[in-house]
């Protein structure tokens, strides 16, 4: 399959976050702000894409020919957690305002199952080790997008008179529904 195709898809056509609707508590939680959205978009995107690269030999070169395939769910967790735990260090290290203004949703990228469905769909897709690497690399960016929007939508709309039952969480999940359509326009240009 052609690498242009997959990354185009896991932007628009087949969004990580806004077609398969996974990653949805921290794309709800972090989206306040555009910086912070930034932040945990570039964590997310580091982390996929990684992951993904790790993920793709221990599965392939580990557990199929030792036929132990069912541990696969485990091991993608573990591979996960450690470079999820490696970015929290980092960022507590050399970022310390970002690692404060994500507080707990960076460790929450472990069970972020975005990331985990990306590595899911790698194997149940069987590509080859560049297009994992593409695909977990264009679904990080996806998901990224999705929260920069969604962020800058929910910033304008703190001046918009909002009913007191939809403010919170009801006018975010009714925005990510519409912004869930509008990608839903680029469907059929091309799929993966």
């Amino acid at each position: 399959m052609n690498l242009f195709v997959i990354f185009f898809a896991t932007l628009f056509t087949h969004n990580i976050a806004l077609t398969y609707f996974l990653g949805m508590c921290p794309f709800i939680s972090v989206s306040r702000s555009i910086k912070t959205a930034l932040g945990m978009g570039l964590a997310v995107v580091f982390v996929m894409t990684v992951t993904a690269a790790i993920n793709w030999p221990i599965y392939y070169k580990i557990l199929v020919p030792l036929e132990v395939e069912f541990l696969y769910y485990v091991l993608f967790i573990i591979t996960i957690a450690a470079l999820v735990q490696f970015v929290e260090m980092v960022t507590e290290r050399f970022l310390p305002v970002l690692q404060v203004t994500l507080g707990v949703f960076l460790p929450l990228i472990t069970v972020n199952c975005a990331i985990l469905g990306v590595s899911l769909f790698m194997v149940l897709r069987k590509y080859s080790y560049l297009e994992s690497v593409v695909f977990a690399f264009g679904s990080g960016v996806g998901w990224t997008i999705a929260i920069i929007a969604m962020s800058g939508i929910r910033s304008k709309l703190l001046f918009a008179d909002i009913p007191e039952a939809l403010k919170g969480p009801g006018i975010t999940m009714i925005i990510a529904s519409i912004m869930a359509l509008a990608f839903m326009g680029f469907a059929g240009m091309v799929g993966i």
